[in-house]
């Protein structure tokens, strides 16, 4: 497991701990929220103040090669997310 990586069940924990709420009742906050983020980002942009916005990219069919054989395979058009931070999110990074 890598460790620069958060998952849910850590922030679940910390959020019980440090507002006195069972581990479950936490854990089904931060789901809700996850899917309450996900569906303002797929219906628009979403700008979070002070944290920065979430973009929808749609990306349209390539060619790709495999590095190793050389072989071309077509890469299917589909859609990216791009975050782009805030000016005070950077501000308070770089302190």
């Amino acid at each position: 497991m890598n460790r620069n990586n958060l998952e849910k069940i850590e922030i679940s924990k910390n959020l019980s701990s440090k507002l006195g709420l069972p581990v479950s009742y936490s854990r089904k906050l931060i789901n809700d929220l996850i899917m309450i983020l996900s569906k303002s980002i797929k219906k628009n942009n979403l700008i979070l103040k002070n944290i920065g916005t979430f973009k929808i990219i749609n990306k349209s069919e390539r060619v790709g090669r495999n590095p190793k054989t050389r072989k071309s395979f077509k890469i299917s058009k589909r859609k990216s997310i791009s975050f782009i931070a805030s000016k005070k999110l950077l501000n308070s990074l770089n302190e």
